[in-house]
């Protein structure tokens, strides 16, 4: 099956931190979720993916192309949400949406649309009028309505009330369910993690720490666990203890 991602080897440096070697792939119907604590390289990799920072060395594949040769026309495929984007806080979505739909030559006026009605989205509001996860929708239904192949979301739940975050989970299953589409998002809320994703990817200071199928990379972590300790660690208690070792590891 054609990988709808793969990344090999991305490296880039910045002064006080690095990006270092990060390989991943992506197939098909999936949810990957990238973890990491604040600063480890979360949203460096996203944008190295999407060329939006230019990496020193590595390549990125998208939808079984590279990226380098064809970045306009895959772009056409690919949905992009990234936190903090405002557009044009006083416009309203429809006009917002006007001079999107220029740039996807795939826009289906039709599915945008169903997605304002499923989302119970007012085009008549101004952008800034919004909540946080009406906002998100919106970028969601843009994303959705060009026939995005794979999307590329940066902490999408960050900010959210419990019920809107639910809701949002349930949208991203979804959108998986016909296995042709798949989604890649960053977030420090790893419970999220816990209910929807398929794949994690964990970045310690710049680093991949593992990237695996979710059973496996829980599995993987047993041994962080204290003798006598039942059940299974959690994704934040990975993340907790994963780097307090690293911290001790520093301090020695």
């Amino acid at each position: 099956m054609k990988e709808l991602l793969s990344v090999q080897g991305i490296s880039k440096q910045y002064p006080g931190f690095r990006l270092e070697n990060v390989s991943f792939s992506l197939q098909p119907g999936r949810i990957m979720g990238l973890i990491g604590k604040n600063g480890a390289g979360k949203s460096t990799t996203l944008k190295a993916i999407m060329n939006m920072v230019r990496p020193d060395s590595g390549t990125v594949r998208l939808l079984g192309e590279e990226l380098s040769e064809k970045e306009r026309q895959l772009k056409e495929r690919i949905g992009v949400v990234f936190g903090g984007i405002d557009f044009y806080p006083l416009k309203r979505l429809s006009a917002i949406t006007a001079i999107t739909r220029r740039f996807y030559r795939g826009w289906d006026q039709e599915r945008y649309q169903g997605y304002l009605k499923r989302f119970e989205l007012d085009e008549h509001k101004a952008f800034r009028s919004l909540s946080n996860g009406m906002k998100v929708k919106y970028l969601l239904a843009l994303a959705l309505s060009h026939q995005a192949e794979l999307l590329i979301l940066d902490e999408p739940t960050s900010g959210l009330d419990p019920v809107s975050r639910d809701e949002l989970l349930h949208i991203f299953s979804r959108i998986v369910a016909d296995g042709r589409r798949s989604i890649l998002f960053s977030t420090h809320i790893t419970s999220d993690l816990e209910r929807c994703a398929d794949d994690i990817t964990y970045l310690v200071r710049g680093r991949v720490r593992m990237t695996a199928d979710k059973t496996s990379f829980l599995s993987a972590f047993e041994s962080l666990k204290a003798p006598g300790e039942q059940g299974r660690l959690t994704l934040e208690e990975i993340m907790l203890r994963t780097e307090r070792e690293a911290f001790d590891e520093a301090a020695l």
